[in-house]
C-alpha cells in the first residue's frame, strides 16, 4: 500500500462546498436543521448558508475573509480551488471518493458551490448572514446558536496550528453554542487521525465540554469517515 504524503498546504484554503456535502459529513437530517440557529464557522466559499437560506433554515456563516470585498473574494476563491485540485490531483493514494462518482464530480460540485456564496454573499453580508471572524474569537454572544459547525479547519491544518489554538478553538465553539458543536473531519492533509486527538477531549473533558465521534457515510479523502461532536453540561 503506498505511503500517505500531505497535501501541500502552506495557509489556510478558501475552498467550500455544497449544502448535500455538510449534509453528508455532517450527518445532518432535517430534524437537526429545522427551527434551529446555525453556525458555519470558517466557512469560506462553501454555499450550505445559502443553500440552508433557501430552504427555511436560520444559518449565519463566518469566515475571516469575509471582510474583503467580492471581487477579492472571487479571486481568492479561484486562485485556491485551482490550486486545491491540482493538489488533490498530484495525491490520488488519498482519496476514496465514496461520496462521489469521480473526482471531476466532486470538483464541479465545489465550483458550483462557490459561485453560489458568491451569488449570494452581496446581499447575505448586508443582511448579517455572512460575517467576519476568526478563532479562536468569534464576535457572537454565549449561547448564541443551537448548532455549531466547523469544517475543514481544525485538524486539517494541523500543521499550522499547534496544540493550544485547537483547544482555545474547541472552547469558544462550545461558548456560542447551545446545543451540538461538529467538527469535520478528524485527520490532517495526511488522511491521519489528529496526533493530539485524546489529549484534546481530556483537556476538553476537564473544562466539562464532553465528545464523542460520529461515524458518517461521507469519504472523501482517507479517513474522512468521522466527525466530532462537542457538547457542554452533564
Amino acid at each position: 500500500m503506498p505511503s500517505l504524503r500531505a497535501l501541500e498546504l502552506p495557509t489556510v484554503s478558501f475552498f467550500g462546498r455544497s449544502f448535500a456535502e455538510y449534509r453528508r459529513f455532517f450527518a445532518l437530517d432535517a430534524a437537526t436543521l429545522s427551527g434551529r440557529a446555525i453556525l458555519d464557522v470558517a466557512a469560506g466559499p462553501s454555499s450550505f448558508a445559502a443553500e440552508a437560506v433557501r430552504r427555511g433554515h436560520d444559518v449565519v456563516a463566518v469566515d475571516p475573509h469575509y471582510g474583503l470585498e467580492p471581487g477579492e473574494l472571487a479571486r481568492r476563491a479561484l486562485a485556491d480551488y485551482a490550486h486545491m485540485h491540482a493538489q488533490i490531483r498530484r495525491q490520488p493514494q488519498l482519496l476514496r471518493l465514496h461520496s462521489f462518482h469521480s473526482l471531476e464530480a466532486a470538483e464541479a460540485s465545489r465550483r458550483r458551490a462557490a459561485r453560489c456564496f458568491l451569488a449570494d454573499f452581496p446581499g447575505g453580508f448586508a443582511t448579517g448572514r455572512y460575517v467576519p471572524g476568526s478563532l479562536p474569537a468569534l464576535p457572537f454572544l454565549d449561547r448564541q446558536f443551537d448548532l455549531v459547525l466547523c469544517a475543514h479547519l481544525l485538524f486539517t491544518y494541523a500543521h499550522l496550528f499547534d496544540f493550544a489554538f485547537h483547544l482555545a478553538a474547541c472552547r469558544e465553539l462550545v461558548r456560542v453554542g447551545r446545543g451540538e458543536v461538529r467538527l469535520h473531519p478528524v485527520v490532517g492533509c495526511d488522511g491521519r487521525t489528529y496526533a493530539d486527538l485524546g489529549r484534546l477531549r481530556r483537556a476538553l473533558a476537564e473544562g466539562g465540554i464532553r465528545s464523542h465521534l460520529l461515524t458518517t457515510r461521507y469519504e472523501f479523502f482517507a479517513g474522512t469517515r468521522q466527525t466530532l461532536v462537542l457538547a457542554s453540561g452533564p
